[in-house]
């Protein structure tokens, strides 16, 4: 498999982040951005597919370590 072309690493960066903004708009409720799920699997390299997925997994959780959400957590003094 050849490296995707410039223009083809643009459509599947815009996918990308228009599935996340879907996302980010509908509280995490993916039935709501189907469509935009389905553009961005075929945009996308599948293994950019399953990295993007993790990355935003770990960003989420980053988020919501940062404010102190989770039980446990303290912030640093």
């Amino acid at each position: 498999m050849s490296a995707p072309s410039m223009e083809e690493r643009k459509a599947c960066w815009g996918a990308r982040d228009e599935y996340w903004k879907c996302l980010d708009e509908n509280m995490e409720d993916a039935s709501r951005c189907q469509k935009l799920r389905c553009s961005f699997e075929s945009r996308c390299p599948q293994q950019w597919v399953k990295y993007f997925d993790k990355r935003r997994d770990f960003l989420k959780y980053k988020e919501q370590l940062q404010a102190g959400e989770f039980p446990g957590t303290t912030e640093k003094s």
